[in-house]
């Protein structure tokens, strides 16, 4: 990297761990000056050092986004800001039948409203480096998965507004890049199964009655295919960091090998693609019994 490289400035959201967190460490040690949002003090003593200025920045709290670009501004007013990679993030599971709406509405504030009002806050620092935007999406952005819907929802929205927002900033030289990781050894999976049996506990009788089955094969699976399948978080901290510095950096970028095969079959017959994602998850494993 340039010494005018080592100069360019990249807000992280979601810093504290997996993919935000490798980002952060990967960026800083390749030389560029990265602010690393986080919620806790305890994250942010931890990535504070020469190269890593923590920031507090939390994406559901819009007056922490609107305190940290005028805390940032000051610093770097002048120069602008040459990258921002909405990474923050989390995984709600639950039928759709039965899941409530306040887990739905939380789901698309974290991670839709959030990131569209972090891309809104910092907009005039980007146009002043004529930088770059990267939202951190998923394979769940082109795909569905069964008792994912809200999540996949939110990353399918994530891809639309990528797509739209790179549009609307061609005129300025602003890419804007959607990063699509399968599988990440990250705690968002530990999180996300976490959410699934709060959500099954706390189901009504007749929930129970209809899923319960479908959810013990279902996380059974998906522990397996993760320990199995997942792959480093620097995997896609590397790819982040090649779409910041490339200088015509893709639309989109796929992680990981399950990425590429998910993106392959993606526009075969929707039948088809529904038996394979039910034989995968275990649903089809399944014959329900109850009394409907």
């Amino acid at each position: 990297m340039t010494a005018s490289e080592q100069k360019k400035y990249v807000l992280i959201t979601g810093a504290s761990s997996g993919i935000g967190k490798a980002s952060v460490l990967i960026l800083a040690e390749k030389g560029f000056k990265v602010f690393a949002g986080v919620r806790k003090q305890s994250d942010a003593d931890k990535l504070a050092s020469e190269n890593i200025t923590p920031v507090f920045i939390d994406v559901n709290d819009h007056n922490s986004v609107d305190k940290a670009y005028n805390e940032i501004s000051e610093k770097i007013s002048q120069t602008g800001l040459w990258g921002l990679v909405n990474n923050a993030g989390i995984a709600v599971a639950g039928p759709l039948e039965f899941l409530p709406i306040e887990k739905l509405r939380l789901q698309m504030e974290t991670n839709v409203i959030g990131q569209v009002k972090v891309t809104q806050a910092f907009l005039p620092l980007l146009r002043k480096a004529k930088g770059r935007i990267l939202n951190i999406s998923s394979i769940a952005g082109f795909t569905a998965f069964p008792f994912k819907g809200a999540y996949c929802a939110s990353k399918h929205a994530i891809e639309a507004i990528t797509d739209s927002l790179r549009r609307e900033l061609s005129p300025w030289k602003i890419h804007v890049c959607s990063i699509e990781p399968g599988i990440i050894r990250t705690n968002i999976w530990q999180s996300s199964m976490s959410l699934l049996e709060e959500s099954i506990n706390s189901m009504p009788e007749k929930a129970k009655q209809y899923y319960y089955p479908f959810y013990e094969v279902l996380i059974e699976k998906t522990r397996k295919k993760v320990e199995k399948n997942a792959i480093p978080p620097e995997h896609a901290a590397e790819v982040i960091y090649k779409a910041l510095t490339t200088q015509n950096p893709r639309p989109r970028y796929l992680v990981g090998n399950d990425a590429r095969f998910l993106n392959m079959i993606k526009f075969l017959p929707d039948i088809f693609l529904d038996r394979c994602i039910c034989s995968k998850t275990g649903i089809n494993e399944i014959k329900c019994d109850c009394e409907c």
